[in-house]
């Protein structure tokens, strides 16, 4: 027993070492560029093939070989990624959504590549570098280790990769040449992917797609290290793996033997699911993620072109009308991306899982082997099979309430990896099945026209997201999450809304895909599909169903025409150029043309362009002058008279709309607020003023809801809403405003503004054209998407937006920042006008003559503490006085 202990444990260290290498390739790669490099694994099977082909076909020495592949192939791949790929993404400013598609991209494209160079079918003659004996690569292991962490704690790079990890444009004032950190971090991570790649290649099977997968599975080592702890990672990873080998010992029996069999097999896949589900601290460097749409423009007639083509098929033969028959199921299974990624803004790399059992439930319920229900008929099993799917989508979309970008990424793709090990590779769940179709549609003819039905109807669902109320919550989620919780949008809700849909669109479209093919196959639907299929959806345009259904044919024809992996390597191609062109092809394509046009057009002389500009008169720019509110007082801001502080001084309630008692919050271990209360009042302007870092904001975010404070209460007319979701604090009345604008660029002004009227206490159209006329919107300006618009125009458009909620309490967060003075007096105007309504409006500025001219009411803080209260002139002459 004990020497089967040692032997199981020497086993273990070999599988653990190759995780670590891979750990630590991760880490310092996401440490130097904040990328976490999905790639990986795609480069460490690149570096595998690279060295068989230099030893096997080649008849290199084995030195040699691993010498031009480690020393030079593996880090040159690194640098160019991140001189073409990163590098502009980072020029864009590093947005999370673009670099996760990017990274994807270079993944697919290296698949497709490998798989075109070096074909589809497992090879099982890759040379071993090290032997056997896992010391060697143990050691390999801790010497890397140890000299990374001794590179970045004790030497010059070291210094400057940790400032660039702080504060990368701080570096580069600091005079850190951050490209080359970056290129240096790119080099090494390769470098490790490389030696991953060939260690691991003697032990399993070589192929394009197998590797690259097996080594994502290893994430779970860079997520319980949170992406920084070196140490961590190796243990980690040597734990898991003696851990997975000991449990081959097993040898359950009973009905959950095979699953037990397949935890046991699978230990890192586990690992990763409970690290990206449960620990804390996946991607936490991010802010939430823009939304990862193409907003492509659908050109005119688009839409006729795509019915003439997809009808095409119908006059097809043989096997040209079976190879047709995917593309209209494949649209299906994409749409639920554009419902998902595009229509609600959240990423997904699992949605191959949700087509999969929605395939593989139809068989069973076709097969009546389904636990507790009887055999179905082939029409009816995908309907039941959809309805048994789409409250699956539960198991992304309730990761998703709380996370963003990076961390929710890794949350879909270990559910589809998940689904992938535990039910598809399973022989008890999916042997000896086989898929009809439904009676009458047994000819491929016929069954294309049942599946264009099915499509039209998919469409027809999809295009219902993105028109009326749900619309448009969708699209201000997408835009703006936080901006969308204060605006009373149900965030969590409609994240769940958008996944539960999705699962339903892709278990819909993978049983449509599964009768196509008479037959269930697993490899049809493995994680490596979610992430081409991603990439392609994002690529051609997430927000656009139309997008959807061109990458749809372009995945089945090209592969099917071509030889394999081209589709793969095209897609990988296009969105690994999505920092050169951020807006998608069709854009960068039309932009081409427009210039080109423009160019054969000409420039004219200074005469013909002063002569054009008296033939074409032009309209006046788009800013629209804000109208005058209301205007209760005369005086100029900033310069209060003392009458009108008297005369404010005596007019306050007996009870104050919104109370907050002893609140206290933390950021780790730093108190950010500290015992604070403060009363608002109905009808009175209370504001907040004090240093950047006194915790304002943080105050701000405990009254709104966007923050639960660890300590005390915050009421709002009398009720306890401690523990209320901001959207929910939007609809009983208490609406807040951004420092940073947030705003929903996709969304017309009028759209915007009737998302705050929709969502909030009392909406209708009349609330909507009462905002609009009160802050000069109701012009032409109206109409205009809020993208591109000034500054001071998106500011009345966001403070409409929340004026058309009808708001009791009304937070502000520097409302004045990026305003000039006429704008500042004509927002001091309006506010002025809604406390004479009633409204309670508490404000945060810097802008002190404002707060002079504004308020009813001062509180000082600092250190996370009130440390004076009372009227304006007082406090602020104080202060003043004390040189603040």
């Amino acid at each position: 027993m004990s020497s089967l202990t040692y032997d199981l444990t020497l086993a273990g260290l070999a599988v653990g070492s190759a995780a670590a290498l891979t750990g630590i390739g991760l880490i310092v790669t996401y440490r130097a560029t904040g990328v976490l490099n999905f790639a990986h694994g795609a480069v460490a099977m690149v570096c595998a093939y690279a060295l068989r082909s230099c030893v096997v076909e080649w008849g290199w020495p084995l030195w040699l070989g691993a010498v031009v592949t480690l020393l030079f192939l593996a880090p040159a791949i690194g640098v160019v990624l991140e001189r073409f790929v990163f590098r502009p993404l980072a020029v864009l400013g590093g947005d999370p959504a673009r670099t996760l598609v990017a990274s994807i991209g270079v993944f697919v494209l290296l698949v497709g590549g490998a798989a075109l160079v070096w074909g589809q079918g497992a090879r099982d003659d890759a040379p071993e570098l090290v032997p056997a004996d896992p010391w060697g690569q143990l050691a390999v292991v801790l010497v890397l280790a140890a000299g990374v962490g001794a590179t970045i704690r004790w030497t010059r790079f070291g210094r400057e990769l940790r400032a660039v990890v702080d504060d990368r444009e701080l570096a580069v004032l600091g005079g850190v040449d951050a490209d080359r950190v970056a290129a240096a971090g790119w080099a090494f991570g390769a470098f490790t992917a490389g030696v991953t790649g060939v260690l691991l290649a003697p032990y399993v099977r070589l192929d394009p797609y197998g590797l690259p997968l097996l080594v994502m599975e290893v994430l779970a080592v860079a997520v319980a290290a949170r992406m920084r702890g070196l140490p961590v990672a190796v243990v980690v990873a040597l734990g898991i793996g003696i851990a997975q080998s000991q449990l081959t010992r097993l040898h359950p029996t009973g009905w959950a033997a095979p699953l037990v069999q397949a935890v046991g097999a699978n230990l890192f896949v586990v690992a990763l699911l409970v690290a990206a589900l449960v620990l804390p601290g996946a991607g936490a460097r991010e802010a939430p993620s823009a939304p990862v749409t193409a907003r492509v423009r659908t050109p005119p007639g688009a839409w006729v072109v795509a019915a003439v083509l997809f009808l095409l098929p119908l006059g097809f033969a043989g096997s040209d009308l079976h190879t047709a028959v995917q593309v209209p199921a494949l649209g299906v299974i994409l749409l639920s991306l554009v419902v998902v990624t595009g229509r609600g803004g959240q990423i997904s790399l699992g949605q191959a899982a949700y087509a999969g059992l929605g395939a593989l439930f139809t068989a069973l319920l076709a097969a009546g082997r389904f636990p507790g229900l009887p055999r179905l008929p082939e029409l009816a099993a995908p309907a039941v099979a959809v309805l048994l799917v789409a409250p699956l989508g539960l198991l992304t979309g309730w990761p998703a309430i709380r996370r963003h970008g990076l961390a929710l990424a890794l949350a879909t793709f270990a559910v589809g990896v998940a689904v992938s090990r535990f039910v598809f590779a399973q022989p008890y769940a999916t042997a000896g099945l086989s898929l009809g179709r439904p009676a009458g549609f047994d000819g491929d003819r016929a069954y294309y026209v049942l599946e264009l039905a099915v499509l039209a109807l998919a469409l027809s669902a999809t295009y219902a997201l993105r028109r009326g109320r749900t619309g448009r919550a969708l699209a201000a989620m997408r835009d703006h999450e936080p901006g969308a919780s204060a605006a009373g949008v149900p965030v969590p809700s409609l994240k769940l809304l958008a996944f539960v849909v999705g699962a339903a669109l892709a278990a819909l479209g993978g049983a449509l895909l599964g009768m196509g093919l008479r037959a269930f196959d697993a490899t049809a639907y493995d994680p490596v599909r979610s992430l081409l299929w991603f990439a392609a959806v994002v690529v051609l345009g997430a927000d656009n169903p139309l997008g959807a259904l061109t990458a749809a044919a372009l995945l089945v024809g090209l592969d099917a025409g071509t030889r394999g992996g081209v589709a793969a390597a095209l897609i990988g191609v296009l969105a690994a150029l999505t920092g050169r062109f951020p807006d998608g092809p069709y854009e960068a394509l039309r932009l081409a043309w427009a210039r080109v046009r423009e160019r054969r057009r000409g420039a004219l002389t200074p005469l013909g362009a002063r002569v054009r500009e008296r033939l074409v008169r032009r309209p006046a720019p788009t800013a629209v002058p804000p109208r005058t509110a209301p205007r209760p007082a005369r005086e100029p801001v900033g310069t209060p008279s003392p009458s009108r502080r008297r005369s404010r001084a005596v007019r306050a309630p007996a009870r104050p709309l919104l109370t907050a008692r002893g609140l206290e919050a933390r950021y780790g271990g730093f108190t950010a607020v500290d015992g604070v209360g403060l009363e608002v009042f109905g009808g009175r302007v209370t504001a907040v003023v004090g240093p950047n870092g006194a915790g304002k904001s943080t105050l701000f975010h405990c009254l709104a809801g966007t923050l639960r404070p660890v300590h005390g209460q915050v009421r709002f007319d009398g009720r306890d809403i401690t523990r209320l979701p901001a959207h929910a604090r939007t609809r009983l009345g208490v609406a807040r405003t951004f420092q940073r604008l947030a705003v929903f660029p996709s969304l017309t002004v009028a759209e915007n503004v009737r998302v705050g009227a929709e969502q909030g206490r009392r909406g209708g159209p009349e609330a909507v054209e009462r905002a609009l006329a009160l802050f000069g919107l109701d012009g032409p300006v109206r109409a205009r998407p809020a993208a591109g618009l000034p500054t001071g125009t998106l500011r009345r458009v966001e403070l409409a937006r929340v004026y058309a909620g009808s708001p009791r309490v009304l937070l502000l967060d520097e409302p004045a920042a990026g305003l000039d003075t006429a704008e500042v007096g004509a927002l001091a105007r309006i506010l002025r006008a809604l406390a004479a309504e009633g409204t309670a409006l508490l404000v945060v500025e810097h802008d002190l003559d404002l707060v002079a001219g504004l308020a009813d009411a001062v509180h000082v803080m600092a250190a996370g503490r009130i440390v004076a209260s009372g009227p304006p002139g007082r406090v602020l002459d104080a202060l003043e006085e004390a040189a603040w």
